[in-house]
């Protein structure tokens, strides 16, 4: 029988977890928190919150990560603690929500830096974004080599852009990121609507941190899984919190709040405030960026379609290969067409983000409860890293993650909602198949 080459080391696993954090988020999330608070000392305060809660997140999947070194990832903790139904629910989300909606998220935020150089009508914006779908899906049916080869491409040049975001700001950058006096901090600190503004602005925030566990799917083809995968999905989540943290200094000393608040492509115009070129090469760079991690979104998640079609438990024909390709192309295009579906239902970036953010970080919070679980039903099982802090560490991930969620749905209850219709709808897919399998 065939293995999975276990090539991966330390520093490969380090820079997928980067790689997988830094991708649209951090050009497009900065204006939409800056809707939600406007004190640069909450905004920062904000991406803090998000670099703990998504460490801690790390630290308590990183046991898990150790517990089970082979490919899978949340599906097999899932499987493993709850059931094939938790399992098959797990695929199901990500097909119908989570990486569908995080591949049309990513074509709008193409599509934002795209009208940057090139203004359109509201219109030619959905075609763009339709046609980035479309072409991300088409390459990656033809060749994943073709896929690998842009990957690398994009990956260096998306770094140069925020490197050169970085060092403009702290070096041209004019604007006082500590406007507002201590007294409006503590007014507005105190009042309940901050609160729940500052639990909106999250959102965003924890979708740019989103892909610190995918890591955790590679651990069959990792070098020393037990520590390297834990290791991994540390220390790149404390480098993505320190990269966003300076960019969002930097934005801040080259525009005022509400500019941030109002602008689509908040890196472009950040850069073009000092330089007007600058903004338009910024702007290329983040296109291509965006269109680079569409691709790798675009790669991973058909193959977990596969496998449940494979294994019976969802519908056959997303198991056929192309003859002459050999990728699942028949999962690839249905995965498209499920993604131009929500960006013609939702359009906007925010309401995308809201709609797979939240049902995202339900998962998140089931996967933390394993760790707990396992404490007590799997005593003696091998914990080559055990998760530091333990239980007061999971227990604030479990909380925390659990108020985002809940004040999500409260504020947000139509995208959350329909997150929620579409997971339930998993349940009679899940035992039609199931079924089917049993005849």
């Amino acid at each position: 029988m065939t293995k999975l080459s276990k090539s991966l080391s330390l520093y490969g696993l380090t820079m997928i977890v980067i790689g997988a954090c830094i991708g649209s988020g951090i050009f497009l999330t900065p204006s939409q928190i800056a809707g939600h608070l406007t004190l640069p000392s909450l905004i920062i305060l904000v991406w803090i919150v998000g670099g703990v809660l998504s460490l801690t997140g790390a630290l308590t999947y990183g046991e898990l990560g150790g517990m089970f070194p082979k490919a899978g990832g949340v599906y097999v903790y899932l499987k493993e603690a709850y059931g094939t139904m938790a399992g098959f629910l797990f695929g199901w989300a990500y097909f119908t929500v989570i990486n569908t909606g995080t591949i049309a998220a990513l074509a709008i935020a193409f599509t934002n830096y795209f009208d940057f150089l090139f203004p359109m009508s509201a219109s030619g914006e959905l075609i763009v974004t339709i046609a980035a779908i479309i072409m991300v899906s088409v390459i990656n049916i033809f060749r994943v080599k073709l896929v690998e080869m842009f990957t690398n491409i994009f990956t260096g040049l998306k770094l140069l852009g925020i490197i050169a975001i970085i060092s403009i700001g702290f070096i041209w950058g004019t604007y006082s990121i500590m406007d507002g006096s201590t007294a409006e901090v503590q007014k507005s600190v105190l009042e309940t609507n901050t609160w729940s503004s500052f639990g909106l602005a999250l959102i965003g925030v924890l979708w740019s941190f989103s892909g610190w566990h995918h890591v955790s799917y590679l651990s069959g083809e990792a070098k020393n899984a037990k520590r390297n995968i834990p290791l991994a999905m540390i220390i790149g989540t404390l480098i993505v919190s320190v990269v966003y943290l300076l960019t969002n200094l930097s934005f801040m000393a080259l525009l005022p709040i509400s500019e941030i608040a109002n602008s689509d492509s908040v890196a472009a115009d950040a850069i073009s405030s000092i330089m007007a070129s600058g903004g338009v090469i910024i702007a290329v760079l983040i296109v291509i960026s965006t269109f680079g991690t569409a691709l790798i979104n675009t790669m991973a998640a058909p193959r977990i379609y596969y496998v449940m079609a494979e294994d019976g438990v969802f519908f056959k024909g997303l198991a056929k290969i192309h003859a002459k390709y050999k990728t699942p192309a028949n999962a690839i295009i249905a995965q498209a067409l499920w993604s131009i579906i929500i960006v013609i239902i939702w359009g906007t970036f925010e309401a995308v983000i809201t709609y797979v953010v939240f049902i995202d970080w339900i998962f998140f919070v089931l996967v933390a409860c394993i760790v707990i679980l396992f404490r007590f039903t799997r005593k003696d099982a091998i914990r080559p890293y055990k998760t530091i802090g333990y239980p007061i560490i999971p227990i604030i991930f479990i909380a925390t993650a659990t108020i985002f969620v809940g004040n999500t749905l409260i504020n947000n209850p139509l995208y959350a909602g329909v997150g929620l219709l579409f997971l339930g709808l998993g349940l009679p897919v899940y035992y039609y198949f199931k079924k089917q399998k049993l005849n």
